[in-house]
């Protein structure tokens, strides 16, 4: 049974689903002010990864995930570049989901907008405020976070030490400074929503609440994000959740930062890196293994050198994958077959299911990714020592269960060489004939003729393969 870290209870935990066989898992999406970065980055593969792999293994995930198109970041955004705040929106959104289709992310079940659901929201509050849990200012609606008795619990701090740290506000009848906003009064220019405390907009922290409880409904199994989302946007969605007599996420679960020489990335360090900018200059593949290979609640650092190392792993998994012929589209028996009863697919003292097997309970205790790759890791090491040794069978099988089990976590290997022109088709069946007539220097002129064509011979146990150069 697959257990993550539930930041409510402060430990690793079993996860309970409310429906047996299936999983709803809401994961807090990107405010579309501007394109999205390296932390942006880690959290949708973390999540990506979680449900994939859950997918492979014949769990039934719903997934929703929001978009915030409406925020004081991106009327300001809009301010500084004189338009209107949908045009910033659907722009950044557009470059979002570009973002994630290059990163190969699954998109979510459902991925609402908030402005969707903004009469939904209004509903919401005036609930909190006939239940006197939250009150109106000159500045808006807040929520009387001390009418909710645990409040801190994902802050891991009691209400009195929230209070003692709070910044002051800049809304003076704020009754105390742990109270949050639930409906902001507009200012001239900006979105605007009628609402029974006057022109406005939501706050940010009551729009995944109500998404969330739409789209997935009561006692759904798992609310996700980043640490930076813990507290208080995590919190104040629990609050209002519990004011409204919902019961909401049965189990949280947060991811570390990406960090650039040990530093949290941010734009106000300096350190801000466009995910666009990774994706224009390596393989879309190596920020996934990145990823793979550090565990969710540990810092990730990015950097030109754990790229280039990312990247030459790849380069060995697909010689593998080219080698033995796995990967490009490879089906996922061999995740299934941890379950079943079937015999050992191998021979000569490497057991297949034991890896799988492995590797399954790896990604079960809290998502350990890394030790899960490097199960992969040893099952390809086995497979190339298999193929040296004359073992085609064997090493072919080991191969397609190592890239079965990556593609489970969305790494998929590349195998295929690009398309062959009847030139080159020809040129590799004469050296082919050379090779066996043990003619090497007419063999050795038709490699470098198909190398001058832009071909690498691969001479494998099944046969000679071409390769495009540049790959």
């Amino acid at each position: 049974m697959l257990s993550l870290h539930d930041t409510a209870l402060g430990r690793v935990t079993e996860i309970v689903t409310r429906d047996e066989g299936k999983l709803a898992m809401y994961v807090c999406g990107p405010t579309v002010y501007d394109v999205p970065h390296l932390g942006h980055g880690r959290s949708a593969l973390v999540y990506d990864v979680l449900r994939r792999w859950l997918e492979a293994r014949g769990t039934r995930v719903r997934h929703v995930s929001n978009v915030t198109d409406v925020d004081d970041k991106i009327i300001q955004r809009a301010a500084e570049e004189r338009r209107s705040a949908g045009e910033v929106a659907e722009e950044n959104e557009q470059v979002w989901w570009d973002a994630m289709d290059r990163l190969g992310v699954l998109r979510p079940t459902v991925a609402p907008r908030a402005t969707e659901y903004v009469a939904q929201m209004i509903e919401a509050v005036a609930k909190m405020v006939e239940k006197e849990q939250a009150y109106s200012t000159d500045f808006g609606v807040y929520f009387a976070s001390e009418t909710v008795a645990d409040y801190g619990l994902l802050a891991r701090q009691s209400l009195r030490s929230l209070k003692i740290g709070a910044r002051v506000e800049r809304d003076p009848t704020k009754r105390s400074p742990v109270d949050f906003v639930l409906w902001k009064r507009a200012k001239p220019g900006e979105p605007a929503w009628s609402s029974p405390w006057g022109s406005g907009r939501p706050g940010w922290h009551t729009e995944c609440v109500v998404m969330s409880l739409d789209l997935l409904g009561d006692d759904f199994d798992l609310h996700s994000g980043g640490l930076d989302l813990q507290f208080p946007h995590h919190e104040n969605e629990r609050a209002q959740a519990a004011a409204l007599g919902r019961p909401f996420a049965r189990h949280w679960v947060h991811h570390a930062f990406v960090e650039l020489a040990g530093e949290k990335m941010s734009k106000s360090s300096g350190n801000y890196t466009s995910l666009v900018d990774l994706l224009d200059s390596a393989d879309e593949r190596a920020f996934r293994l990145l990823v793979l290979q550090s565990h969710y609640r540990s810092p990730l650092e990015v950097t030109a050198e754990t790229i280039a190392a990312a990247e030459s792993s790849l380069a060995r998994l697909d010689a593998m994958a080219r080698r033995l012929g796995a990967g490009d589209g490879l089906a996922l028996a061999p995740v299934r077959l941890a379950a079943s009863s079937a015999e050992p697919m191998s021979r000569g003292g490497v057991d297949i299911v034991k890896h799988v097997e492995r590797f399954n309970a790896r990604m079960e205790d809290d998502l350990d990714t890394p030790a899960a790759i490097s199960e992969v890791f040893d099952l390809v090491r086995a497979a190339n020592a298999a193929a040296e040794a004359g073992e085609v069978v064997r090493a072919s099988s080991m191969a397609s269960a190592a890239s079965s089990l990556l593609a489970s976590v969305g790494l998929m290997l590349k195998a295929a060489s690009g398309e062959v022109d009847a030139i080159s088709e020809d040129l590799l069946a004469r050296r082919e004939a050379a090779r066996r007539e043990k003619d090497f220097a007419l063999a050795d002129s038709l490699r470098d003729e198909l190398l001058a064509r832009g071909w690498i011979v691969e001479d494998l146990p099944t046969g000679s393969k071409l390769r495009r150069s540049h790959q």
